[in-house]
């Protein structure tokens, strides 16, 4: 599309989450930090396009980048009014460069007004809808607090599709409670739910989370390395040859991280994954059912 590489710039809008303001539970996700997930940057006085500046200036130097998207990462980003979503996505399009936007957010905060808003954006720039899913499993969101049904997750990509959004879905493996054929249901029910795109994450312990406690309590046991491994290459295999996968693996702060220790190296278990795909002669869409 665009020839030549584009680069993700993390954004915080300073907006924050229903499962966490009172709405909901109050408590969030019972692995969410207190950042969202993001960079608490809005918290440190930063706007849209100071940090938009900021971001450029690495990814140039280490990727040679000349065009950029903004990700909202922090958070929901539509977890505010259309008119509030407007006045930080125009923000964000105005740097030179930027020439798209991923959105992260959650199936319960979407709506028809807003996608038309989106789809306004798509018609000019890539626009990426990033729903927080983790599991197809009701009885696995209920116990991480999650705050919505896996009927919310559909209902909100089929008002999504047709609109010129592209869609992607954010799970996690090793969930509470979840055991191998509950993770590859999710792979089958997602490959064939009509997304574009996902993103594969490891449940890691952040410290003074509520997960936190469950793990000291001895309540929660984390993935091994190898068995996260072979998880994402079963997953993989699954999905339709055409799904972009964006991510592999978690990627955790190591100064909040409790366990595992494996999780901080991203670039091991990256490379774990790669050998054990080509030792089984594996591919995405080997085992994808139409």
């Amino acid at each position: 599309m665009f020839k030549e590489r584009v680069q993700k710039i993390s954004v915080d809008a300073g907006l924050t989450c229903p499962n966490r303001d009172g709405k909901l539970s109050g408590t969030g996700c019972i692995y969410c930090n207190s950042k969202g997930s993001g960079t608490n940057a809005s918290a440190r006085g930063l706007s849209i396009k100071e940090q938009i500046e900021a971001g450029k200036i690495g990814a140039r130097i280490k990727y040679k980048a000349k065009k950029f998207l903004a990700y909202f990462q922090s958070y929901t980003n539509t977890y505010t009014s259309c008119a509030h979503m407007k006045e930080i996505f125009d923000e964000a399009l105005s740097c030179d460069g930027v020439v798209g936007m991923a959105i992260g957010t959650r199936p319960d905060c979407i709506d028809p007004e807003k996608l038309d808003l989106l789809e306004a954006y798509a018609r000019d720039f890539l626009v990426w809808l990033e729903y927080g899913l983790q599991s197809i499993h009701d009885e696995t969101l209920k116990r991480i607090n999650r705050g919505h049904t896996f009927q919310d997750f559909l209902d909100a990509v089929d008002m999504t599709k047709g609109r010129g959004i592209h869609i992607c879905t954010h799970v996690i493996l090793g969930l509470p409670g979840e055991d191998r054929a509950m993770m590859m249901e999710t792979a089958d029910r997602l490959a064939r739910a009509g997304i574009n795109g996902i993103k594969l994450h490891l449940l890691y312990v952040i410290r003074g989370t509520p997960l936190d406690e469950i793990y000291l309590n001895g309540e929660y046991t984390c993935l091994e390395q190898e068995e996260y491994v072979n998880l994402v290459c079963d997953f993989i295999e699954r999905l339709p040859k055409d799904m972009i996968i964006q991510r592999i693996t978690g990627d955790p702060h190591s100064d909040e991280l409790r366990a595992p220790d494996w999780a901080a190296r991203y670039r091991q278990t990256f490379n774990m994954i790669q050998h054990a795909m080509e030792e089984r002669d594996s591919f995405q869409g080997k085992k994808f059912k139409p």
